[in-house]
């Protein structure tokens, strides 16, 4: 009896969608030929089309907040392992990277070397990781990628 019971139960749950008119349907259906012509045409809503991380490819840092830094040789690479390596002016460092949804980032902790350096040198990179490690999101824009940071935001061109 409780079988029955429970297979008329899901026999008429998956009838309720054909029983139950939207006020929507029910308004379409209502609406004659004449009436859809004179309804003012509607676009149809294009989700924009999210861009892919270019994982493996290198990149030269340009400019920082706008700055012009082509000079100071920074580099970034994420490969497919996730990992950030690059050079940050003075010393080599390495760090979790992770490309997320929406062109998020986000960039963990990091692996400095220990070289010594002058102290504008210095200053350069400490401005240049804590930008990569603030990063939250990241573009594609003509062909350079462009990270965004809380203060500001990092351009790169491709690499060699």
């Amino acid at each position: 009896m409780n079988r029955r019971l429970g297979y008329a139960a899901v026999f008429a749950l998956s009838l309720a969608p054909l029983l139950i008119a939207s006020p929507v349907s029910a308004q379409r259906k209502a609406m004659t030929p004449r009436d859809m012509q004179n309804q003012p045409a509607q676009a149809p809503a294009s989700p924009q089309q999210e861009k892919t991380f270019p994982l493996g490819a290198s990149w030269t840092a340009i400019s920082m907040n706008g700055k012009s830094i082509a000079e100071r040789k920074a580099t970034l690479q994420i490969d497919s392992n996730l990992r950030g390596t690059g050079y940050s002016g003075c010393n080599t460092f390495s760090a979790a990277a992770y490309p997320l949804r929406q062109q998020g980032i986000a960039v963990g902790p990091m692996a400095i070397t220990k070289r010594s350096c002058d102290k504008g040198a210095a200053e350069f990179e400490r401005a240049y990781l804590v930008a990569l490690r603030g990063a939250r999101n990241w573009d594609l824009v003509e062909g350079r990628l462009v990270i965004k940071t809380a203060a500001g935001e990092l351009r790169f061109d491709r690499g060699i």
